[in-house]
């Protein structure tokens, strides 16, 4: 396996990258948790923070951050997946600004932990710039505002940005105005990943890599929970699922979580007359209100690491390596990259990437346990991953532990989405509203309202999505 090939990331962290060793036998233990990634890692931190001597065990089948926690585009942001007003109308206004205020706070918790523990992960809290470069865009973002505010949010958390004092923070081509939110931090999520492994096994966890998960089984006559992988037994008082979307990959789980593939680009360095013209000087991650997102950061050594979705889902849920790289969507990113940056025109595209991320049936993140089966599970956090998951780290420790806190109280806790339509409804249903994504995008940049067909499959999307 070549590690160094996955995203910039990899390809910049330091040192050897020996993997560790898998399971070869039957093991005890209190906790299992089923993934390496930041779910698994942090969970396993936060209970052996507070309850030192928990017999801990991680399994994972590649490598500690080989899924999404070491290939995405390094925003810690307090976006959640599900927005504010629809928790508002299913749990109240309070428990939606909880769940907003939970989510800043963990923006800072996880600069916290990296600092606690030695991590050097490039971490720099500079807020997120979305800009507005046609009308509707300007309508989009102006609605976000209004929405915000509605919850008792102000200008401090987030606020419109004329043209004049938007371009203060960034300067691209067209711009009109920019939302402005100052809780989101951009990091290396690689070296993060690969530095909280160590912290967990500093703290007592064994951390059993090349070590595939072949079934889950809740706890029965036995009252452990047990699972089966390399052939070997774990059982264990609570098995935690922690695989986001290589949960698709799970027996049963196919339906659970949609793995869409986000992809990435990176520049080589870039000079300081790129960055003079272009701002970004507190490292700001930045996107605008189209409807096919794209996202980007200045990273620690001045590249542009730029992504986006628009990679086709793959039928039955198919999660390979040969997804992970789509040339054609490689490309029109580093188009829609230099459309944004014409300085960027000549700039070298060094590094091209992509993994899968987990999106529920309602777009909504959830965690919880179980406690009669003995299962927990956290995920669904689509695209947002680097700071949610450190809140359901938290969240699935505190559930463990039996804690009443505040943290269990959350909306999101014990949530339940629906599953998946079985194929090939699902194939039908997710490549026609990417489509329609891209063709209403394609008919504002033109200054078009969309087709009405394109009108009403995107109607359609925002139904699923309010579910």
């Amino acid at each position: 396996m070549r590690l160094r090939s996955l995203s910039l990331w990899w390809d910049g962290l330091p040192g050897q990258l020996s993997p560790r060793g898998a399971l070869e036998r039957d093991i005890d233990v209190d906790v299992a948790v089923v993934g390496a990634g930041f779910t698994g890692l942090w969970t396993a931190y936060y209970l052996l923070r507070a309850a030192p001597g928990t017999r801990v065990a991680l399994l994972e089948s590649q490598v500690a951050g080989y899924g999404a926690s070491g290939r995405n585009g390094g925003w810690c942001s307090a976006l959640f997946s599900a927005p504010g007003t629809l928790i508002a109308r299913d749990h109240g206004v309070e428990a939606a600004r909880s769940m907003h205020v939970a989510m800043q706070g963990s923006v800072d918790e996880v600069g916290r932990a990296a600092a606690a523990e030695g991590i050097d992960c490039r971490f720099s809290k500079g807020g997120t710039v979305v800009a507005a470069r046609t009308p509707a865009q300007v309508r989009r973002a102006e609605a976000e505002v209004a929405e915000s505010r509605a919850l008792g949010f102000g200008e401090q958390d987030l606020r419109w940005l004329g043209q004049a004092e938007a371009e203060e923070r960034l300067r691209i081509a067209g711009m009109l105005g920019a939302t402005y939110t100052p809780h989101c931090a951009v990091l290396d999520p690689a070296r993060l990943v690969r530095g909280l492994a160590e912290a967990v096994e500093r703290l007592g966890a064994t951390l059993y890599e090349g070590t595939a998960v072949e079934e889950i089984r809740p706890r029965g006559t036995s009252k452990r929970a047990t699972l089966r992988a390399n052939g070997c037994s774990v059982t264990a008082d609570v098995v935690v699922r922690a695989t986001e979307a290589w949960s698709a990959t799970l027996p049963g789980e196919r339906r659970t979580l949609l793995p869409v593939y986000s992809l990435m680009i990176a520049t080589a360095p870039l000079p300081g007359t790129f960055w003079a013209e272009t701002g970004l000087a507190q490292r700001e991650s930045f996107s605008d209100h189209r409807r096919l997102i794209i996202y980007g950061q200045r990273t620690a050594d001045d590249r542009l690491a730029f992504g986006g979705r628009g990679a086709p889902y793959h039928f039955g849920s198919s999660v390979r390596p040969p997804h992970d790289r789509a040339p054609r969507i490689h490309e029109s990113l580093r188009q829609a990259m230099v459309e944004l940056f014409p300085g960027a025109r000549n700039a070298v595209v060094t590094h091209s990437w992509g993994g899968p991320i987990g999106v529920p049936r309602d777009w909504f993140s959830s965690v919880g346990l179980d406690r009669t089966s003995g299962l927990a599970w956290a995920g669904g956090y689509v695209g947002d991953g680097v700071s949610t998951s450190n809140l359901a780290g938290r969240t699935l420790a505190d559930l463990v532990l039996g804690r009443d806190s505040e943290l269990v109280a959350l909306p999101w806790v014990g949530h339940h989405s629906p599953r998946w339509e079985p194929e090939p409804l699902r194939w039908l249903g997710v490549n026609a509203a990417l489509w329609a994504t891209k063709s209403a995008d394609r008919s504002e940049d033109a200054g078009r309202a969309p087709s009405a067909l394109v009108a009403r499959l995107l109607r359609a999307l925002r139904r699923v999505e309010d579910l």
